[in-house]
C-alpha cells in the first residue's frame, strides 16, 4: 500500500499494466484513468479555485479576501513542494508564470486601459491589481507541467523551437499593443495553426500511448478556463465592464484569448524542458 502522496503519485504515473484488457472495458479503466489524472494535474488549479468560490466576499477573520486567497495560494505551493507532489524546478515555472501573469494583469486594469478591474479592498495590492491574481496564470501552467508528468507527453513533430518562441512572444505583446495599433490574435492564431498542424501530443492514460492533435488539445484547454472564468466573474473575484451592473456571461471571444495564453504556457514549458533536457544529456 502506499505510504506517501508521493508513492500514490508514482503509482498513478505508472500504474501495473493490464495487456489482457480491450474493448469497452479498457475504454472504461482508461477513461476513468484519464479523468483521475487530470484531476490530479489540476490539483492546484481545483484547490486554488475552490478557494475562490468558498471565500465569503469580505473576507474572513478579518483578513480582506483577496489578502486571504493569496496566502491559501502559498499555502497550497508549500504543501505541494513539501510532499513531493511538485518540484522545486516545477516551483520556479510556477512563478515565472505569475510574473508573466501579474505584469499582464497589471497593464489590462491600468487607468488607461481598464480592460477588467478588481473592486475589493486588499493589504496586498501593487499598482491596484492584487497579487494572488497571477496564480490565476501560474495555474494554467501548474496544469501544463504535472499534466505532462502524469501523461508522459511527449510532442511528436513539435515545430522549431525558435519559431514557437516568437509565436508566444507574438501572443503576449499582442495582449499589450491590441490597445494601440490593433488586435492580430487571428493573425497570430493563423501563424500558430500553421506552425503547430502538424504536431501531435503522444500521451499515457494507462498502460498504452494515444495521441490527439496538439492545436485540438490547446482549443480544448482554452475552453475550460473560459468556463472557470464565468465562474470567478460570477462570484466577483474581478468585473469586466459590462458586467458591473449585472453579471453576464464572458464574451466567447475570450476563448480565443485563452487558447491563445495556452499555447504560449505551453511554448514555456515545453522551452524550459527542452533546455532542460541538453543541459543534462548523458554523456
Amino acid at each position: 500500500m502506499p505510504r506517501s502522496l508521493e508513492e500514490i503519485d508514482r503509482l498513478l504515473i505508472d500504474p501495473p499494466p493490464a495487456p489482457a484488457l480491450a474493448g469497452f472495458r479498457r475504454f472504461v479503466v482508461e477513461f476513468l484513468l484519464f479523468g483521475i489524472k487530470e484531476a490530479r494535474a489540476c490539483l492546484f488549479a481545483g484547490l486554488f479555485f475552490v478557494s475562490i468560490f468558498v471565500t465569503p466576499r469580505d473576507g474572513l477573520f478579518g483578513i480582506p479576501r483577496y489578502d486571504l486567497l493569496l496566502v491559501i495560494a502559498l499555502g497550497i505551493q508549500i504543501f505541494m513542494v513539501w510532499s513531493k507532489l511538485e518540484t522545486m524546478d516545477e516551483l520556479k515555472a510556477i512563478c515565472l508564470f505569475h510574473v508573466v501573469g501579474f505584469a499582464l494583469e497589471v497593464f489590462k486594469t491600468s487607468g488607461t486601459i481598464q480592460s477588467w478591474s478588481y473592486p475589493d479592498f486588499a493589504y496586498t495590492k501593487v499598482l491596484g491589481v492584487p497579487l494572488f491574481s497571477g496564480f490565476m496564470y501560474a495555474a494554467v501552467g501548474s496544469y501544463i507541467i504535472q499534466a505532462w508528468r502524469l501523461l508522459h507527453v511527449r510532442i511528436r513533430h513539435h515545430p522549431p523551437y525558435w519559431m514557437a518562441i516568437l509565436v508566444a512572444l507574438a501572443i503576449y505583446g499582442n495582449f499589450f499593443t491590441h490597445h494601440y495599433i490593433g488586435d492580430y490574435r487571428w493573425y497570430i492564431a493563423a501563424l500558430a495553426i500553421g506552425l503547430y498542424a502538424r504536431a501531435t501530443v503522444i500521451f499515457r492514460p494507462f498502460d498504452r500511448d494515444r495521441r490527439m492533435p496538439l492545436i485540438l488539445a490547446f482549443i480544448l484547454i482554452g475552453f475550460f478556463i473560459w468556463l472557470a472564468e464565468n465562474i470567478s466573474t460570477f462570484f466577483a473575484i474581478w468585473h469586466y465592464p459590462n458586467q458591473i451592473g449585472a453579471w453576464s456571461t464572458v464574451h466567447l471571444g475570450k476563448w480565443s484569448s485563452w487558447t491563445l495564453l495556452v499555447i504560449m504556457t505551453f511554448t514555456i514549458v515545453a522551452s524550459l524542458k527542452h533546455i532542460r533536457e541538453k543541459i543534462y544529456i548523458p554523456h
